[in-house]
């Protein structure tokens, strides 16, 4: 069966933002820097720690996250937005919480017309985040 993983690019704070969701979502966090790399040891110093992949594991989802940006650069905002979806109210409520600190509240959780309860937050890293149960 094919699945689709959440890909997520960083401006050099892979590391940070990566551990930051362990903290929300609990899981397993692995980290590939740039200084494992064939070739490394021609590279400059601070270049070695940028994560080449890291990879955050749980029962419910796969997070993978990476500082290595293209040369046209690094833009985050609403293109793509990571949704989640909770199987209750506390849970919802639980992750908002933890992922809006330093971050913007976009709509907070409420009750819809469509029978769900739903809010949207961008997370301290500029990356949009749909909850829904």
């Amino acid at each position: 069966m094919t699945k689709i993983n959440t890909y997520l690019t960083f401006n050099g704070n892979c590391r940070e933002a990566m551990a930051f969701y362990r903290g929300c979502f609990g899981g397993t966090l692995t980290f590939q820097t740039v200084g494992e790399l064939p070739g490394a040891d021609q590279l400059p110093g601070p270049m070695k720690r940028f994560i080449v992949q890291a990879t955050l594991v749980n029962d419910q989802l796969i997070l993978i996250g990476s500082d290595m940006v293209s040369e046209q650069g690094l833009t985050t905002g609403n293109a793509i937005s990571l949704m989640l979806r909770c199987s209750n109210e506390d849970e919802l409520k639980a992750y908002y919480a933890k992922l809006l600190p330093g971050g913007t509240e976009i709509h907070t959780p409420e009750n819809t017309y469509w029978g769900a309860l739903f809010g949207v937050l961008q997370d301290r890293y500029g990356h949009q985040w749909l909850l829904s149960c």
